[in-house]
């Protein structure tokens, strides 16, 4: 099979399921009824019920939430893929430079200074940034070793170090109002989802995602190892800053949005890397598609499992590791 067939299947069942998504809910929603409120929206065909109440669920409940989980299953797994692709490491997902404690504790330090979500969501982004800059910097203070191991070491310490910041923030907060918040925020969810937010940060998030597919063919040459892609006439040194940024500024406005969602970015790269093999050409935007469909699943798993909802960072957690742990086997031969 081509790429282009397996694109075009993943992307109708992406589509599939985003529909699925819409009808699904403690109130569900008939297909029949679904496609008369699109007939009667865009066609202007005559009315068949009162649609007030079905308008008013599709488009200001369950509309952003889609939209937000398949931006944010494609962010994470595609910045996944990216990261390993850089540290030629099979164990390394987006939080491996700071970004995920790095926003966490910047969203902290917003909900103990101030009630606006805005300032929230500016530090979580802020600090995002701060850790991977921290990370980059304790790497480059060690000159005679490979630049990839040190910058891995630079975000083990770097998430340590914001780790500990926030273990701070949450033994000072508020333990009747602020503490609860900082730890349900932590626990990852698409509740708070609105339609204008997402469209506003979708389109540094698509932008991005579409940056990593473009350089996907550079990733391949740099799997050679960097002095043979160097012969090849790739400039190392500057993709690997370019591919970082990306995937660290999409990584870091999915945690804005949705707070801390795990496991995305290590087992969807490497379950397509199984399936297809490990040329990013193709790597890439499958684990966008399969990525998003994987957090609309757990959206809906989160939503209608129980009577009330699961944080969907905890439901990943729960779904990826036995994932993994199958999938952990054939890893390494994938890898290769």
């Amino acid at each position: 099979m081509n790429d282009a067939k397996y694109l075009i299947i993943v992307t109708i069942i992406l589509v599939l399921f985003s529909t699925l998504s819409l009808l699904w809910g403690q109130f569900d929603i008939s297909i029949s009824t679904f496609f008369d409120y699109l007939n009667h929206k865009l066609f202007s065909s005559p009315a068949t019920q009162d649609f007030t109440l079905i308008e008013s669920i599709i488009l200001d409940i369950r509309l952003p939430r889609v939209l937000l989980a398949i931006l944010i299953g494609a962010a994470l797994a595609t910045s996944g893929a990216v990261f390993q692709a850089m540290f030629v490491n099979p164990l390394v997902s987006p939080g491996i430079l700071g970004v995920l404690a790095g926003a966490s504790f910047g969203a902290a330090c917003g909900m103990l200074i101030s009630e606006h979500w805005f300032i929230v969501q500016i530090l979580a982004f802020v600090f995002g940034f701060v850790a991977v800059g921290f990370a980059v910097f304790i790497g480059s203070m060690v000159t005679n070793s490979r630049s990839t191991v040190m910058l891995v070491l630079g975000g083990v310490i770097s998430a340590s170090l914001f780790t500990s910041l926030l273990s701070i923030i949450k033994y000072v907060a508020d333990p009747y109002s602020t503490l609860p918040a900082i730890v349900y925020w932590l626990m990852g969810s698409l509740s708070m989802a609105e339609l204008n937010e997402t469209l506003l940060v979708a389109i540094p998030i698509t932008l991005s995602i579409l940056g990593m597919v473009f350089m996907s063919k550079y990733f391949d040459l740099m799997s050679l190892g960097d002095e043979e892609a160097k012969a090849l006439g790739v400039n190392v040194k500057l993709i690997r800053i370019v591919a970082i940024i990306l995937a660290t500024l999409a990584s870091s406005l999915s945690v804005v949005m949705a707070g801390i969602i795990g496991w995305v970015g290590l087992i969807i790269p490497h379950i397509i890397r199984m399936a297809v093999g490990p040329s990013h050409r193709l790597l890439i935007p499958l684990s966008a598609v399969i990525g998003a469909i994987f957090l609309l699943s757990a959206d809906a798993i989160s939503r209608l499992a129980l009577s009330v909802e699961i944080p969907i960072g905890i439901l990943t957690s729960l779904i990826g590791i036995p994932i993994f742990i199958i999938v952990l086997k054939n890893a390494r031969a994938a890898w290769n």
